[in-house]
């Protein structure tokens, strides 16, 4: 059985205002303190681009139950820490109120403020990923290759950014919308054999646009620390039984396609023009209205959609004794549960924006939420 980990960002908010505020430095010396952790430090958590914003990655597990369990204890600490200083950590890909991003300091984050400008200023954005083992880099290519068209239906399931700057940005994953700023983000074409995938990565360090390999911000890649497949497609969600959900998909989706490569299915030939439409539409609509369906590239209603990603992975979900647990997260977010939905009916119910915070940092740290 394949093991997963997640990684997921957090934004720190004020408990009063809703505001983000720059205090991943203090929050990260409480956490590296060990407390209120009694199992000691909580070695789990790193800064990220800005300081309104940290992030904590699970270890690798085959149990999706320990997956959850993580995710849920590591939401529990960073909020526990973050309130120590007046703070939230809460599980949105997007502000719902104006912020004034705040870069963290060190030379990787001042090389990206210097190179990429207003991008890298205006980028505070949170995301979850998720790395699925796998045996090579032949595999890891071939997964990649053959999962391109599915991508957009998890970015659909995990939207969690319907405001930007104070206002309502009429989509459901706008962080996706930002996040595409940078030069190397986004869908990929088919690469066909690891030297290929190398040759691309190699050629686009080389060019000197990006500072390293860990600028290759492709929708799903190989990792570079590790020997995973890594989906970095999702927004953070809200929920972490949405994150749960999530990560056993991620599972599935690598293991099918690895087992279409085995039995010499071919890889989808959807090229990255139709890609894009694909995750542009996923990014306005999540599941409130159509997407792309993934084999056709033609418009059809999100359950549609959904329901055929469940289909495409049900034997290998199946397998890890994870089809209950996917069913039931995907019924929930198809009735109307996804974290822009809940956003959205929480300003329609108080009309405050330091509200939707309020309730969102409140969810983030409720278990089974």
């Amino acid at each position: 059985m394949r093991s997963v980990g997640v990684e997921e960002e957090l934004l720190l908010v004020d408990a009063e205002s809703g505001e983000p505020r720059a205090l991943s430095t203090a929050v990260l010396a409480a956490a590296g303190g060990g407390e209120p952790d009694e199992d000691g430090p909580d070695e789990v958590f790193e800064s990220e681009l800005h300081g309104q914003q940290v992030e904590f990655a699970t270890r690798p597990h085959t149990d999706m139950s320990r997956i959850a369990a993580e995710v849920v204890r590591w939401r529990r600490a960073a909020d526990a820490h973050a309130r120590r200083f007046g703070a939230r950590a809460a599980a949105l890909a997007t502000s719902p109120l104006p912020a004034r991003p705040v870069v963290n300091d060190g030379g990787r984050y001042r090389w990206l403020s210097e190179k990429f400008g207003l991008t890298t200023r205006e980028q505070l954005t949170c995301g979850c990923h998720v790395h699925v083992a796998v045996e090579d880099d032949e595999e890891g290519v071939a997964v990649l290759d053959r999962m391109r068209p599915w991508l957009p239906v998890l970015l659909a399931l995990s939207a969690n950014s319907p405001f930007w700057q104070g206002k309502d940005t009429d989509y459901s994953s706008y962080r996706s919308r930002v996040w595409l700023r940078w030069p190397s983000a986004g869908p990929t074409e088919a690469f066909g054999s690891p030297d290929a995938y190398h040759r691309t990565v190699a050629a686009m360090v080389e060019s000197e646009v990006l500072r390293d390999e860990g600028m290759v911000y492709f929708d799903a890649r190989l990792s570079h620390r590790y020997p995973t497949v890594e989906i970095r497609v999702a927004d953070v969600c809200l929920n972490a039984s949405t994150t749960t959900t999530l990560a056993a998909l991620a599972r599935a989706l690598v293991e099918t396609e690895a087992r279409a490569r085995l039995t010499g299915g071919p890889a989808p030939d959807h090229g990255v023009a139709l890609l894009r439409l694909a995750s542009w539409q996923a990014a306005r609509s999540g599941l409130e209205g159509p997407l792309l369906h993934p084999r056709t590239m033609r418009p059809a209603p999100a359950r549609t959609a959904v329901e055929a990603l469940f289909d495409h992975v049900r034997d290998a979900l199946a397998d890890t004794d994870d089809t209950d647990l996917v069913r039931g997260g995907l019924d929930r977010l198809l009735d109307g549960d996804t974290g822009a939905a809940r956003q959205r009916a929480v300003l329609r119910r108080t009309d405050s924006l330091r509200e939707v915070a309020a309730e969102c940092a409140a969810l983030t740290v409720a278990e089974g939420s």
